[in-house]
């Protein structure tokens, strides 16, 4: 096997993902120091493209980082009017009072935003100090330093045929090299996977738990638009198949950010999250903002759930994980932007006074300290029991079991359940199939819910075709001697994109990859029960062009 020769570039910090965690990263390493060179590397088309979240914006992050953010311009200007929470049936609703839910749970003073455009504007400020912000740039491997310390990345390799050899117009990529190296890949990236089990930084931790979280952005009748509102659902249409539920939030311009969340831990391999989220729709509540609009952009992508117990070790030999790469998310408020822009900015104080004291490559013991007993951590470790109290008791039962908890959190500091663990990964919590009936989905009606493939073609998704296929499997017989017979083939359910299908029947049935259509939500890595689909990075640019999300 011939060696490919790279140019390198040296950095003080290189910085891979251009997410509020490593933006957020960027702009306070020079804040700090001026002079220190900062570069941050994103997959995505341009910065923004692959952000999609809901999302209701905790301004603490932004508040911190950038003070006077809103003379900046910062596109952050929707703040909660109305907070309602409601759990469905399928032809009503029961509407939860606000007054005793724990204060965590208020929405006041917090904003409807497009996550995309934040991070738009953060690589702006980025810019505007010096870092440099490099779009279309996949970090397809790491590259280590003489001691076993992660010293960079690989970024911007093109030209390699599907069969993963060079072609004519090979372009090997570069070596960008750190003296630190921050992670902000967001959820179950490829990169901090393999730094989490190289280092085994999920020692001692417990499992990561995700769910699938689905997005449509609709323009409707302005009658019926409320800025300012926000709406969160639990119930139908799941029932007690998954946990997980559903929002609406009234944005600007006359348009609604609705959303969907399914727990992966989910044991019925029939069920089909995509179906549940285009059946929720069809509730009377749903249906009536959305009769006479229309809707404007489709995305999915999945989300850390597992909170306080789950996160792994942040520091490695040479850098950190940010962000959804340590999972950040507190499940109950439905927010982690916040969290991420704090694990970003402490990273980047953490690196500032390493390299003032002369170190570089090695682990920063304290950013993860910190990270776990500082303003992160105080928010993630109150709520740690409410996502495995769900799982283990259901709907019901865990909205007292889990607010009882966040109220003694809040009042005492304690918790009556100590705390709580996640068991099974997602993975591992699938059922086989003979032990479930098939789930009967209604035909989506092409004005209020639509079929899979039209919906990604909402999403702007596009893959040179002639690169190799980045959705790896580990075993290609798997799909047809295990997944099939024993679990009903559920990659063609799971995945919100309709990458994966059976094919043909008989001595002809085969199982295909569509990667084309992959819209980077990590659930196939997440959800496969014998693990073997393997996420990895296209070339730069590819994959979803998400314009507001």
């Amino acid at each position: 096997m011939s060696i490919i020769e790279r140019e390198a570039m040296e950095y003080d910090v290189v910085i891979v993902g251009a997410g509020p965690a490593g933006l957020s990263a960027a702009i306070r390493l020079k804040q700090l120091d001026p002079d220190l060179s900062v570069v941050v590397l994103e997959k995505g088309s341009e910065v923004g493209a692959h952000i999609l979240s809901g999302a209701v914006l905790d301004p603490c992050g932004l508040d911190a980082l950038i003070p006077d953010w809103k003379d900046r311009g910062a596109p952050v200007k929707t703040e909660v009017t109305e907070d309602h929470f409601h759990v469905l049936g399928e032809a009503g609703s029961i509407r939860i009072p606000n007054w005793p839910l724990p204060p965590l749970m208020s929405n006041h003073g917090n904003y409807i935003v497009s996550m995309g455009n934040v991070c738009r504007w953060m690589a702006e400020q980025a810019e505007e100090l010096g870092v440099e912000v490099f779009p279309g740039m996949s970090c397809s491997q790491l590259v280590y330093g003489e001691n076993g310390e992660v010293r960079g990345v690989v970024a911007g390799e093109f030209g390699r045929g599907p069969d993963g050899e060079p072609t004519e117009a090979y372009e090997p990529g570069m070596e960008l090299l750190g003296k630190y190296v921050l992670i902000g890949e967001g959820v179950r990236g490829s990169l901090a996977k393999e730094i989490i089990a190289k280092y085994d930084l999920r020692t001692g931790r417990d499992a990561q738990k995700y769910g699938l979280g689905m997005k449509e952005i609709w323009e409707i009748d302005p009658s019926k638009h409320r800025e300012g509102k926000v709406w969160h659902s639990m119930g139908w249409p799941l029932g007690s198949n998954a946990g997980g539920g559903g929002f609406i939030y009234h944005a600007e311009n006359n348009q609604l950010y609705l959303g969907f969340v399914v727990h992966l831990n989910y044991e019925n391999p029939y069920l089909y999250p995509y179906m549940e989220f285009q059946r929720f729709k069809h509730h009377p509540l749903v249906r009536e903002l959305l009769e006479g609009g229309k809707r404007v952009a489709y995305g999915a992508r999945a989300i850390s759930e597992g909170g306080y117990q789950s996160m792994p070790k942040a520091a490695f030999p040479g850098g950190a994980l940010l962000g959804c790469s340590v999972g950040l998310v507190n499940v109950p408020r439905i927010k982690g932007n916040h969290n991420a822009m704090l694990s970003g900015k402490a990273a980047a104080e953490h690196v500032v006074a390493a390299l003032g004291e002369g170190r570089s490559g090695d682990t920063l013991e304290s950013y993860d300290t910190e990270l776990r007993e500082g303003a992160v951590g105080r928010d993630l470790k109150r709520v740690r029991n409410v996502k495995p109290l769900w799982s283990k008791y259901g709907l019901t039962a865990s909205l007292a079991l889990g607010g009882f908890d966040m109220w003694t959190n809040n009042l005492l500091g304690i918790s009556m359940f100590g705390t709580v663990k996640h068991g099974k990964t997602d993975a591992e919590a699938t059922g086989k199939a003979a032990k479930f009936k098939p789930i009967d989905y209604p035909k989506p009606d092409g004005v209020i819910s639509f079929d899979r493939l039209t919906n990604v073609s909402f999403s702007a998704t596009n893959h040179e075709e002639s690169q190799p296929c980045h959705l790896k499997l580990k075993d290609p017989e798997i799909p047809l001697r295990v997944n099939l017979p024993e679990y009903a083939g559920p990659s063609a359910r799971y995945c919100p994109a309709g990458v994966y299908e059976y094919v043909g029947e008989g001595a002809d049935l085969r199982f295909q990859i569509n990667f084309q259509n992959c819209v980077h939500c990590k659930t196939c890595d997440i959800k496969d029960p014998p693990q073997n689909i393997n996420w990895t990075v296209p070339q730069g640019g590819d994959g979803p062009n998400y314009g507001n999300m």
